[in-house]
């Protein structure tokens, strides 16, 4: 039932923003709409920007999951056909939030997701965490980054060509940078020892 409540609160949120700007959603408005009272929110949900936050995580896992062996070129296109997709829900949030709060929510729902795959091109290099930590932040930076573009020129860009121009960018260089890093550490090492 608990489980069941949660997915019902979030799948209301959902409809309610098709049609409305988040700013205009109330946590009133979700509770008579589902028919719960307000304690059965809060048990679940601190707010409603905590509801957003678990809101876009469920949706960013379901493709994650759905391309999870697939290349990063896959992947972001699959998260852009998602946001393209939803263009209506995108954009009800998108201007509700100030540019602030617009990074910043971004940037802590995908850390997680960049670190990961930062830490997977990692393996067998000698990095330390905070190489990784750094190298995934500078790629999400720069994602995020792109990815605002996308939305404030309205989505024109083809996913597909979007996507692959980026790639052409990108190919090879979260290794290369990783690379590098272990070179550094590999040189730091060694004049320690020789020390």
């Amino acid at each position: 039932m608990a489980r069941f409540t949660r997915k019902a609160i979030i799948q209301t949120f959902r409809e309610m923003l098709e049609k409305s700007p988040l700013d205009k959603i109330t946590v009133t408005n979700i509770i008579e709409r589902c028919g719960i009272n307000r304690n059965t929110f809060y048990y679940y949900f601190r707010d409603i920007y905590d509801l957003l936050d678990s809101f876009f995580k469920e949706e960013l896992e379901k493709v994650i999951e759905a391309n999870a062996n697939e290349p990063l070129q896959n992947l972001l296109k699959a998260v852009m056909e998602m946001v393209r997709e939803n263009r209506q829900i995108v954009y009800h949030i998108f201007n509700s939030l100030n540019r602030d709060q617009l990074e910043r929510y971004l940037f802590d729902s995908t850390n997680r997701h960049m670190y990961d795959l930062v830490k997977k091109e990692a393996e067998g290099l000698n990095v330390t965490d905070e190489d990784i930590r750094y190298v995934a932040e500078f790629y999400q930076f720069a994602f995020m980054g792109l990815f605002l573009k996308y939305l404030w020129n309205g989505m024109k860009p083809d996913v597909d060509e979007y996507i692959d121009k980026l790639s052409t960018i990108m190919e090879g260089n979260i290794r290369r940078a990783l690379e590098n890093c272990s070179d550094k550490n590999k040189n730091l090492s060694e004049n320690q020892t020789e020390l």
